[in-house]
C-alpha cells in the first residue's frame, strides 16, 4: 500500500502571518544565516583531518611508522569525530528542547572553538611522544560531541522560522554549508601544499603548515559563538510550546520511535554514500597513484557544482516530495554512482576519469544532503524536535564511520580498489528503503507536527 500523504494544516494562515510580520521575517533570516554559517564551520571542521591534516599525519606518529599505520591513524581521527556527534546530539538535543535552541548553540559553539584552537597548537610525537596522537584523538572526539550539539540546536531554530512553502529551500540552504566548506578547505589545502610542500617529516607543511587551516577553524568557530550571542533570537515556536521534562523518553516511545527508525534508515544511506565517496576519495585515489592535484581537483569540482545545485534540489523536494527525491537519489547512487566511481578507479592514473567520473560520483552523494534537514525536521513535534533532529541526523553516522574496516573486509571478495563501489550501492539501497516507507510531510505545519 503506498504511503499516505498528510493534508495541509493551517498552511494559508501560517504563510499569511509570516508574510505580514517584518520582525518575524528578519528574525528568521538572522537564524537562517547563523545556521548556514554554523553548519559551514561544522563541516569545515569535520574534514580538517582527512584533507588538511592527512599530508602531515606523520607529525603525530612515531618515526618509521608504516603507511598502513598512518592511514589507520587518519581514519581513527575522522571516525572518533563522527562517533562523538551522536553523543553530542543526545546531550545537547535534550538541552535544546528543555533550555532553548539559542542558549544551547552558544554553549556548543564555544566548546568546538576551544577544541579546534587546542588542536592548532598541539605538539607532535617528537615532543610529547605517544601523548600526541592520544590527545589529538581525544580532542577530535570532544570536538565531535560539541559539533553534534551545534546543528542539533541551530538548525531547528532556523527551520522553525521557515514558511511552509519554502521549507525545502531553507533546509537546502542550511546544508549548502557542506559543499562550501569542502570547497574552501580543499582549495586552502591546495594553496598551502603549493606554498609549503609536504616533502618529508621535517618539511614546513608537516611541522606547521597544517596548523593554518585549524587556526582558521578556531577563528570561524569563535565567530559563530559571537554571532549567536549578539544577533540571533530564540525560536518563537519553542518559546510558546509546553516544555518536555524528559524529551528523550518521549522521542523513543510511541509513534516517534517509528520516525527515529525511518530516519535511521535514510540517514545510514546518506552517510554510507558520503563515506564511500567523499570520505574515502583522497586517501583511496592517492594510494592508487592518482596525482594529488587531480584528486583535490575532483573534490573541488564536485563541491563547487553542488553549491548552486543545493537550493534547486531543495526546491524540487518541496515541489515533488522529499521521499520521492530520495528514491531518485538512492537509485542514482545504486546504479550510476558505482559505475562512475568504477571508471575513475580503473583510470586512476589518468586525469580525465578521476576528475570527471570521480567528481560526478562525489556530486551524486553530496546532493542527498540538500534534502535531509527538511525531511528530518518534519518528522518530530516542536517539544522534541531538537532531540529528534539531532539524534536522527547523527546516530546513523556511527556505523558508516568505520568504513575503512568494511573496505578491508570486502577486499576478501573483490579487489580492494573496487570495494568503495559496494558501500556506495549499499548506501543507495538504504536511501530507497527508508524513503519508500516514509510519508510525504512537506505540507505539515511544524507548529502542529
Amino acid at each position: 500500500m503506498p504511503p499516505l500523504e498528510l493534508p495541509r494544516v493551517s498552511m494559508a494562515a501560517e504563510q499569511a502571518a509570516q508574510v505580514e510580520d517584518p520582525q518575524h521575517r528578519d528574525q528568521g533570516r538572522r537564524a537562517l544565516r547563523a545556521a548556514m554559517f554554523g553548519f559551514f564551520v561544522d563541516m569545515y571542521d569535520v574534514y580538517l583531518p582527512v584533507i588538511a591534516l592527512a599530508p602531515a599525519i606523520s607529525y603525530f606518529a612515531a618515526t618509521g611508522a608504516s603507511a598502513v599505520q598512518l592511514a589507520t591513524l587518519t581514519a581513527a581521527i575522522f571516525a572518533v569525530s563522527l562517533v562523538g556527534r551522536p553523543l553530542g546530539a543526545i546531550v545537547f538535543g535534550a538541552m535544546g528542547d528543555r533550555a532553548g535552541r539559542r542558549r544551547t548553540t552558544i554553549l556548543v559553539a564555544g566548546g568546538f572553538a576551544v577544541c579546534t584552537g587546542l588542536i592548532a597548537v598541539l605538539p607532535g610525537y617528537a615532543t610529547i611522544g605517544v601523548w600526541a596522537p592520544v590527545l589529538l584523538v581525544l580532542l577530535r572526539l570532544l570536538d565531535g560531541v560539541f559539533l553534534g550539539g551545534e546543528y542539533t540546536a541551530a538548525n531547528p531554530l532556523a527551520m522553525e522560522y521557515a514558511p511552509t512553502h519554502r521549507r525545502g529551500v531553507y533546509g537546502s540552504l542550511l546544508n549548502v554549508g557542506y559543499p562550501t566548506a569542502l570547497a574552501v578547505i580543499t582549495l586552502l589545502t591546495l594553496v598551502l601544499l603549493r606554498l609549503v610542500p609536504a616533502s618529508g617529516p621535517d618539511s614546513a607543511y608537516v611541522v606547521w603548515g597544517w596548523r593554518i587551516p585549524f587556526a582558521l577553524g578556531f577563528v570561524l568557530s569563535a565567530a559563530v559563538f559571537g554571532y549567536y550571542l549578539r544577533s540571533v533570537p530564540e525560536s518563537e515556536l519553542w518559546t510558546r510550546m509546553a516544555k518536555q521534562r524528559r524529551p528523550l523518553r518521549t522521542l523513543f516511545s510511541g509513534r516517534h520511535l517509528r520516525s527515529v527508525g525511518l530516519a535511521f534508515l535514510v540517514g545510514t544511506g546518506a552517510w554510507l554514500t558520503l563515506d564511500a565517496t567523499v570520505g574515502v576519495f583522497a586517501s583511496h585515489f592517492k594510494a592508487l597513484g592518482s596525482a594529488a592535484g587531480v584528486v583535490n581537483g575532483a573534490i573541488l569540482l564536485a563541491a563547487v557544482v553542488a553549491i548552486p545545485l543545493f537550493p534547486l534540489v531543495g526546491a524540487a523536494g518541496q515541489r515533488f516530495g522529499r521521499r520521492q527525491l530520495f528514491l531518485v537519489l538512492g537509485a542514482l547512487n545504486v546504479v550510476a554512482g558505482p559505475i562512475l566511481l568504477g571508471v575513475a578507479v580503473a583510470g586512476a592514473r589518468s586525469t580525465g576519469p578521476v576528475l570527471v567520473c570521480g567528481g560526478l560520483a562525489l556530486l551524486l552523494s553530496l546532493l542527498v544532503w540538500a534534502v535531509i534537514s527538511a525531511y528530518l525536521m518534519e518528522m518530530f513535534p516542536t517539544e522534541i524536535r531538537s532531540s529528534g533532529y539531532g539524534i536522527a541526523y547523527s546516530l546513523p553516522s556511527v556505523i558508516p564511520a568505520f568504513y575503512p574496516y568494511y573496505l578491508i573486509a570486502l577486499s576478501g571478495l573483490l579487489p580492494y580498489r573496487y570495494t568503495p563501489l559496494v558501500l556506495l550501492a549499499i548506501g543507495g539501497l538504504f536511501l530507497i528503503c527508508g524513503s519508500w516507507l516514509s510519508r510525504d510531510l512537506r505540507q505539515v505545519d511544524l507548529a502542529n507536527a
